[in-house]
């Protein structure tokens, strides 16, 4: 029986590569998307034509009951969700003392809340199997913090805390929980930043490159591989060495 991911945040980016990814390493694909319709919908019709199973599903993370709506589908569909990826996220750059509370909270419940109510969604049936791995996005930012981003520090750190405690928590049942925390990767989220900054932040890192997409897919699948069976509680941060 093949084994079911669902991705939050699919529809693009790192979300989008990862469900290409787990498409081809044999997995049933759920594709979550919240505004991004058409772009989930192709990417759905170009992995079934590739003769893989995927699926598209709305929901706006940030939303408790758009969430666990979304998780029913998927089960109606595949039975199960044997892996989790809250891959969904939000930046926003800005002077600190510019932040408006609305900006403030508009991040944590996309980035914190809405893991929360995935995982939530998501855990009965794990629970109940004591099996499943559930698998987090972060930033190096929430390892280190990065100037005129502290809302999005702040969030990306509260889920590297999440995720650990999680682990312990989840141990038991036989469910793994670790965090994945990239570096500046080719996405829409650094669209904003001008070619000398994206320069700059490319000379600063040991390999002398940007991360691509596919690069973070690759820790989500080695994470939820038997290969990562041993492994809980841990922060992966692929950034091509610029934080050490």
């Amino acid at each position: 029986m093949k084994q079911t991911v669902l991705i939050t945040g699919a529809s693009r980016g790192i979300g989008r590569a990862s469900a290409r990814l787990f498409a081809q390493a044999g997995y049933q694909v759920a594709i979550n998307y919240h505004k991004s319709k058409q772009a989930a919908f192709d990417l759905v019709q170009e992995l079934t034509a590739q003769g893989y199973t995927a699926m598209a599903v709305q929901a706006d993370v940030s939303k408790r009951s758009e969430v666990f709506e979304m998780v029913d589908k998927v089960l109606l569909s595949y039975k199960q969700i044997d892996i989790l990826i809250c891959n969904a996220g939000i930046a926003n750059y800005g002077l600190f003392t510019d932040f408006t509370e609305e900006d403030w909270h508009s991040i944590f419940a996309v980035n914190v809340d809405g893991i929360f109510h995935t995982c939530q969604a998501v855990l009965p049936g794990m629970i109940h199997r004591k099996s499943g791995k559930i698998i987090t996005a972060s930033s190096i930012w929430g390892i280190s913090g990065a100037s005129c981003e502290a809302a999005y520090s702040a969030s990306k750190a509260a889920v590297i805390g999440m995720t650990q405690a999680l682990a312990k928590e989840l141990g038991p049942s036989g469910i793994c929980v670790n965090c994945v925390a990239p570096g500046a990767t080719q996405t829409d989220m650094i669209a904003g930043f001008d070619a000398e900054s994206l320069e700059a932040f490319r000379l600063d890192t040991p390999l002398e490159r940007m991360g691509k997409p596919e690069d973070i897919a690759q820790t989500y699948l080695f994470l939820a591989s038997p290969a990562a069976d041993f492994i809980t509680g841990q922060v992966l941060s692929p950034n091509g060495g610029y934080l050490i």
